[in-house]
């Protein structure tokens, strides 16, 4: 099974799900509470509880709390840690602010979202391209741990490096072996500082958006089917929808052409005018837009 996972570049912990011992009561608890901080972000466990209580829930704060930490949600507030690292990890600077992102691959970020199934749940993470919102790679799992995390991450680096990789402080990215992968490639780390939304924000953007367009839509009988169905739905989300703040452009377009034509500037700026080479490259360039 390990190899044919090799082969298959899947992660192992996604391929099949496994119940998580989750009571249905909870489940369903689980998925409304999901869909209300999709709203409303900013509520902690106090107001999830208060407004969960005014749909005919009977639920308490302590009763929700346990369920927002095995989900990984936190409300969004100005506090000293949006999550709580391994006390020996290292904790790295919050690098973006007051940074003009103006290319690809100038910096990525990712993040790990919940996501509902008809009999449980699985946790997605993605990584993303900050300046075109092109989602690189992602991986669902049915734990927390950081090897389907660094498995996205060693996907994403075959198709480039960042300048810049930013993320939370939750401990799949606060682990040696994601950040040690970083440091391999030269790429410098970047971690929010305060809880504030704006640090990773684009990427909680596309949480909502994957979620309203996909996930509430559906009931994914298991992994397998989730893994199929939110794959189609990157591939379109890449490659077919337009995004208002691109221009009207999709995340592909965006990506790959600036690439192209940073890469053609590079070219003509080494002196090499070479109209065979420059054309090779716009090739290679719309190769990789169809992918």
């Amino acid at each position: 099974m390990v190899r044919q996972c090799q082969l298959l570049d899947i992660s192992r912990s996604g391929l099949y799900y496994h119940p998580a011992g989750i009571s249905g009561e909870d489940l369903n608890l689980m998925k409304l509470i999901d869909k209300q901080y999709m709203a409303t972000p900013f509520y902690g466990a106090r107001k999830i509880a208060v407004w969960l209580k005014s749909e005919r829930h009977s639920v308490n704060r302590k009763h929700v709390r346990r369920l927002m930490q095995l989900m990984g949600l936190r409300a969004i507030s100005r506090r000293p840690r949006t999550s709580k690292p391994a006390p020996d990890n290292k904790i790295y600077p919050y690098l973006l602010k007051g940074l003009k992102i103006t290319r690809p691959n100038q910096a990525w970020c990712a993040d790990v979202t919940y996501i509902p199934m008809a009999h449980g749940f699985l946790y997605l993470v993605v990584i993303m391209d900050w300046y075109s919102r092109y989602v690189l790679a992602w991986r669902l799992s049915n734990t927390m741990d950081a090897d389907f995390c660094v498995e996205a991450l060693e996907e994403a680096l075959r198709k480039g490096r960042p300048e810049i990789f930013n993320t939370d402080q939750g401990t799949q990215f606060t682990g040696k072996t994601f950040t040690g992968l970083l440091e391999q490639h030269g790429v410098n780390i970047s971690m929010d500082g305060k809880g504030s939304y704006n640090d990773n924000l684009f990427i909680e953007r596309l949480w909502r958006t994957v979620k309203y367009e996909e996930v509430y839509l559906k009931a994914y009988g298991d992994g397998r089917e989730a893994r199929a169905a939110i794959g189609d739905y990157f591939r379109f989300y890449n490659t077919q929808r337009p995004h208002q703040a691109l221009g009207y452009r999709t995340p592909a377009e965006e990506y790959f052409s600036n690439r192209v034509a940073i890469i053609e500037d590079a070219v003509i700026e080494s002196g090499v005018r070479d109209i065979h080479t420059i054309n090779h490259v716009r090739m290679s360039g719309r190769y990789l837009n169809s992918e």
